[in-house]
This record gives structure tokens, sequence and C-alpha cells, in this order.
């Protein structure tokens, strides 16, 4: 097996086929939250004019109460003349106390927009953050089974967490500063036209420029943020791989091997991340340099105008030693938020290298598709019948794994899967839960086909108990419950003791109310075992599926275990999968599967008459190895180098 990592972008697939990710993004999502986008715009245009009054009123000031050069009225810009004058008192004085009430006015009235378009955006962005992400989630568990087995957890844990993040960042910082920003650069623009339109064209030529920087800016940073993304999901894939199995690590000694291997995880996002970083570096200093070489060449004309009285060169025009005032402390406002936009540029490219994702994951196409017009399984007998079904994992020219596999189970009947590793045996069972769908052939419950009917309510109808035991975070009683939520505590109770599992769950320090740990780590393989049973138990199927149930437990364990199997398979039609022969030789029909065919079937007594596969592999248990053929073995050897070769 391969223990190398693949360095592309496990959803690069994806990526490329989501058209317009930002443009449905709000299409999508933007729509129910129209209410909390208002709000924050209308607030911030209602913050950056009262934030533009302080220094606008200075001016004024300067030239109508310190200097009398004109008055309130006529120096105040944009607003007509005949709409201010009613409100400005005739006095000196008055107009003194005027101006710092409408700069106080301005402080306080901007904090408190502020504050109103803080809630607007953040309450935008949260509630999208919210909706995309549960909705991403809920589409991802309902991909088949095939998707998971080509994606590992850490990748698809970056996609739910780093980037749906990511697109919460420029809804809220993003989109609030660009309409505040907007709104600043359009205020100002007017005011400073209105003052003094040539020197205004003068204060604006950094515009175009910085335009084409930032425009050249985005072409180079876009792929750059989609290594990021990606490199990201590989270091979380490494570190959730390693401590997963951490215990493998110690105990294989192995620290340092896999300290090497996220480091170099690491190192891939360091590097991706830096090169990104080192553009956007250069990018932001170099958007300063221009906006302050415009700012300077504003002070200078504009200083060499109020000093001279007049334009110089073809300027023409006045300008007044206040309104020069207001036009080097707005255009400052003004150059500044310009050089703003590239940051903002620079967030809605990531967003929009996670939106691809993202929607590229929710457009992932499922194998499996439920008839829209299927109707719930209904279960009468529980007679399972396989019609000449085929399968292969992957692409249509993919190799089958099973080939025209025959048989039918009665109602309340065991049928055992028995045979060598990869003959099949859990994907012919992981066909009856749908987790795939047939390729060819027929798969029905009671004469339904089970393409007709609902996956919830076959998957209902199906109880499974699987080696590999998952326990979710939590007590004892929620783990035994799970899938069948509204059990009462004596339900739960009565399960725990038909699957032998009830003293053992008493002696734990809180009993049912124990906290197991993440996957149950508190409990022994054993103990994890039987709350599964209960759980089945609990559900009351009408069609059980074992999967090797048995397997990885001692002699002891296995005894319970197999006791409350025995309860839980009686007059249950079964399905069960068993390497230890032992568990299976009383099942009412033993089919055995080699290289996805069916070669032998019938009871135990007489599968060992044939003297065929089944013998063979009962007497491999049996310690009788010396006694097989030749040919057994010789296979035996051909099938482990061909399961190995496929690993790796």
């Amino acid at each position: 097996m391969s223990l190398s990592t693949d360095e592309d972008d496990p959803f690069e697939a994806q990526r490329e086929r989501a058209e317009n990710p930002m443009r449905r993004l709000f299409s999508e999502y933007g729509g129910d939250n129209v209410f909390q986008f208002v709000v924050g715009f209308l607030a911030s245009v209602a913050a950056r004019v009262l934030d533009l009054i302080p220094p606008v009123i200075l001016g004024v000031a300067v030239d109508a109460v310190f200097r009398d050069e004109k008055s309130f009225a006529e120096a105040l810009p944009v607003l007509p003349t005949a709409w201010v004058e009613p409100f400005v008192p005739a006095t000196e004085i008055g107009q003194f106390y005027f101006a710092i009430g409408l700069i106080v006015v301005g402080f306080f009235g901007g904090a408190a927009f502020h504050w109103i378009r803080n809630w607007g955006w953040n309450s935008f962005a949260q509630n999208i953050q919210h909706a995309i992400r549960t909705d991403t989630y809920d589409k991802m568990q309902r991909l088949n089974m095939d998707f998971f087995a080509d994606k590992q957890t850490g990748e698809m844990m970056s996609i739910l967490s780093n980037d749906v993040n990511r697109l919460e960042r420029f809804l809220n910082d993003g989109m609030n500063s660009f309409f505040r920003l907007s709104v600043m650069v359009l205020a100002i623009a007017a005011i400073l036209f209105s003052y003094n339109w040539q020197l205004a064209l003068i204060a604006l030529v950094p515009v175009p420029l910085i335009a084409l920087f930032t425009w050249k800016f985005v072409q180079i940073i876009q792929p750059k943020y989609g290594e990021v993304r990606s490199s990201v999901g590989q270091l979380n894939s490494r570190l959730e791989n390693n401590l997963g199995g951490i215990q493998v690590i110690k105990t294989s000694n192995t620290e340092d091997f896999e300290s090497d291997r996220v480091d170099d995880s690491s190192m891939g996002y360091f590097d991706a991340n830096w090169d990104a970083i080192n553009t956007r570096i250069k990018f932001f200093p170099a958007l300063r340099i221009i906006a302050g070489i415009g700012f300077a060449v504003t002070f200078f004309v504009g200083g060499l105008w109020v000093i001279n009285g007049t334009g110089p060169g073809p300027l023409t025009g006045d300008l007044s030693e206040g309104q020069f005032v207001t036009f080097i402390l707005l255009t400052q406002q003004f150059i500044w938020p310009m050089a703003q936009f590239g940051q903002i540029i620079n967030m809605y490219q990531r967003a929009r290298a996670s939106s691809a994702r993202i929607f590229g994951l929710m457009d992932e196409p499922s194998r499996i598709a439920e008839d829209p017009n299927a109707e719930d399984l209904v279960v009468s007998r529980g007679r399972v019948e396989y019609d000449d079904v085929s399968f292969a994992y992957g692409d249509d020219d993919a190799d089958p794994i099973i080939e025209d596999i025959s048989f039918t189970v009665d109602g309340g009947d065991t049928l055992a899967l028995v045979g060598p590793t990869g003959a099949g045996k859990s994907t012919v069972l992981k066909l009856l839960l749908r987790m795939y769908d047939v390729d060819e052939g027929a798969i029905s419950v009671d004469g339904q086909d089970l393409r007709d009917v609902t996956i919830p309510s076959l998957r209902q109808a199906i109880g499974y108990v699987s080696q590999e035991t998952f326990m979710f975070y939590g007590t004892v009683k929620e783990n035994i419950a799970y899938g069948t939520f509204d059990a009462s505590d004596d339900d739960i109770v009565e399960a725990a003791k038909a699957a032998e599992a009830h003293e053992f769950i008493q002696n734990l320090p809180e009993g049912y109310d124990t906290e197991i740990g993440e996957r149950g780590v508190k409990l022994s393989g054993g103990q994890r075992q039987r709350l599964s049973i209960a759980r089945a138990i609990l559900k009351d199927p009408e069609i059980l599926v074992l999967d090797e149930a048995t397997s990885d437990v001692d002699t002891e364990t296995e005894m319970l275990i197999q006791r409350s199997l025995d309860r839980l398979t009686k007059n249950r039609t079964t399905f069960s999968i068993a390497h230890r022969l032992s568990t299976i030789k009383d099942a009412d029909q033993i089919v055995v599967l080699e290289d996805g065919r069916i070669v032998e079937r019938g009871g135990h007594d007489d599968l060992l008459a044939e003297d065929g596969l089944y013998a063979h592999l009962w007497g491999v248990q049996a310690g009788e190895i010396d006694e097989l053929p030749e040919e057994f073995i010789e296979r035996a050897s051909r099938r482990q180098a061909r399961t190995e070769a496929q690993d790796d």
C-alpha cells in the first residue's frame, strides 16, 4: 500500500465544474437575507456621510468663522445655499457653536450608524455562512460511498470549515468595506468637484493607475489562492489521519517518520501560501506609493494655488484656505480607500476560490438517484432476491467486482456469505443497502425492486452490524438510541440486556449516562460491538446484515456476542459475513464467493462433503493446513498478490 499523498487538488474536477460561483452565492443565499443586506448598505451610506462632516465643517469654519471670507451657508459644499441659510445663526459666535454642534453630530451619529452597519453585515454574513455550511454538509453526507472512498476526511473538513469561513469573511469584512469605501469615494469626489473641479481631476489621476494595477494583481493571485486551498486540504488530511491513528504510530515507533510527513505537508502549505503572500505584500505597498504620489501632487498644486492666489500654469479659478484644508483632508481620505480596494479584491479572490469548491461539491453527481415516484418499502415476509446482479466500482470500463450473482433468501432465514478476502462479500451486502446501485440485474425485497422504493424506507427496514463499530462522542444511552431517537429509557435497557451489554454498562462510572469518548475509545472492542448490536435490536429491523460482527474479539466475548446475535436473528431475514466459519455453520444457506462469482452453495455438511473451496477454508481454520491441496494454496497466493497490488 502506498503511503504517498496526491499532490493534486482532490476537488479540482468539482471546482472547474462550478460556473459563476459568486453570482450563485448571492442568488441562492442572498434572497433570504435581503433585510440585513439593506440595513448594512443604508447604514454604510449614512455612516460614511456623517464621517465626512468634521473635515468639511473645519474648512467651512476657516473661511466663514475665522477669516470671514464667506457666509457659512455659501462655504458649505454640494448643498444649495438657500437650503442651509435658514438654519445658520447670524452671529460669528453662534456659527462657531453651530459648527461644533455639527461636528459632534458627525461623530456621534457616525458611531451609531457604524454599529447598525456592523450589525447588518455581520448578520448577513453569519446567516449565509450557517446556511451554506449546513447545505454543503447535507449534500456531502448524501453522496454515495465511492465519493468518500476517493476523498480524505481532512480534505472534506477543509471545505466545511476553511472555505466556508473565507466566504463569511468576504461577506462581512469584504462587503462591508466595499460599500463603505464606495460611498466614501463617491461622496468625497462630489465634494471635491463642488470645490474645484480642476484640482479634483489632479487628485483623481492615481485612480486609473490603481485600477490597472489591481486588475493585474487579480490575474496573478487567483491561481495562487487555488493552490493554497488545495494545500490546506492536504495538510488537514495528514493531521486527521495521524491523530486518528496515533496508537498505531506509537506502537510502530514511527513518530519521527510521521513528523517528517507532517513537515512535508506543512511545507507544501507554507510554499503555496508564501507564494500568495509574497505577491500580496508587494502589491499593497505599490498601491500606497501610487496613492502617496497622488496626495503629494495634490498638496503641491493646491498649496501653490493658495499662496499665489491663482492657479499655477493653465489652472484658473479661486481656492480659499478653508477649501484647501478640506481638500487636503478629504484627498487623504479619498486616496487611501482607493488603495484598500486592493484588499477587497484580495478577499474576493479568496472567496471565489472557496465558493467554487463549495458549489462544485454541491453539484457532485450521485450514482444513486431516487425515483421521484418511488414509494416506501413495505416488508411483509422479508423475502430477498438477487437476480443476475453485477457491479463494478468506478466507471463503466472498470472490471466487475461481482458478476452474475443470483440467490433467494426466504423470510426469516439466514444466508451466510463466505469466501477469501476480496471475493466481493461486503459489496454484495452494500448493494442491498443501496450504498451503490447494481450495474446489471436487480435486487428485490418481497417483489419490490430496490430502485423503485425510497432509500430512507429501505435503510429503515435493514439493521446493520459491522466489524468496525463506530461510536459517536456522547453517552452510552445516546449511542444505543442512535437512529431510534424516540426510544424510551426502558426500551434502551431492554435492548442492552438482549445484547448482553446491560451488565458491563451498569459497572461504568455513570451507567447509561457515561461519556464514552471520541469513537468510543473508553470502551473495549467487544463492548462497542455489543452496543452496536443493542442499537440494531432497538431499531427492530425486518432484515439484518451482519458484516463480520465477531471477527476481532476474543473467544469469551465472541460467545457473549454470538448469544445476543442469536436472539437478534431469530425470525428475522439475516445476511451474515464471517471469516470464522464456526459462527455461520448453522445458517439456512451458505453461499461461497470467489473472484466475485458464486462457486458453491448449500448447507454446512453438504459443502464439507463437496470438498471444494468451503471445505478447504474450513480446513484452514481447523489447523489442517498440511492436508490442503497444492492448487488451493497456489490460488490463495495469487489472490493475496492481487489484493496487495490493488491496495498499492
